[in-house]
């Protein structure tokens, strides 16, 4: 049953994740977060970390990931894990390939056309929405604690937080290196 919900869900993010993998973070951590209760919010601020830190999108490696944790939570063993990880993967994955498949040809008949055009427009705002979205749901006590319980973690959270920001848009220094930056300070302040 659990391979079913994987699947299903997957496929249902995969099939309204506009924006890439960054605008599907919050549909995801939605689904196995709060409604299928799959794994906690820490342990999706993990996925979010590994899935930046490897190859490949984001999307594709938190569904990955999320696969796994779902099944090995539920009980299952290491190979029922893995097969929980290539279903969450393949459905996530399936609605892009088959709307691609249909679309590719049209698309480039169309795609100068004002209801096509419209349509793009309307949809801009709303990937910049679901990224918003997908930052503000990883902004909670359990991965920036709290001013009243750990102020020391908290305040070296956001000091972290704002240096990745103003590190990566103002002065462009790579992602790859704020995160390894960032992994570092986080390994030296905060134990």
């Amino acid at each position: 049953m659990i391979f079913l919900l994987l699947f299903v869900t997957f496929f249902q993010i995969g099939l309204f994740g506009f924006g890439g993998g960054y605008g599907m973070l919050s549909l995801i951590q939605g689904e196995v977060v709060h409604h299928h209760h799959w794994m906690t919010t820490a342990q999706f601020t993990d996925i979010v970390a590994i899935s930046q830190m490897t190859p490949g999108p984001i999307g594709i490696n938190s569904a990955t990931y999320c696969g796994y944790t779902a099944v090995h939570n539920a009980g299952y063993g290491n190979m029922m894990s893995i097969l929980g990880s290539a279903t969450a993967t393949f459905a996530l994955v399936l609605p892009s390939f088959i709307i691609m498949i249909l679309i590719s040809r049209m698309f480039f008949k169309y795609m100068n056309t004002p209801t096509v055009q419209n349509v793009f427009k309307g949809l801009r705002p709303a990937v910049v929405g679901l990224l918003g979205a997908a930052t503000l749901l990883l902004m909670t006590p359990e991965n920036f604690s709290l001013p009243t319980v750990n102020p020391w973690r908290f305040w070296i959270s956001c000091g972290l937080f704002v240096a990745t920001f103003v590190g990566t848009y103002y002065i462009k220094i790579n992602p790859i290196r704020m995160i390894c930056y960032s992994a570092m300070a986080g390994l030296v302040l905060l134990y």
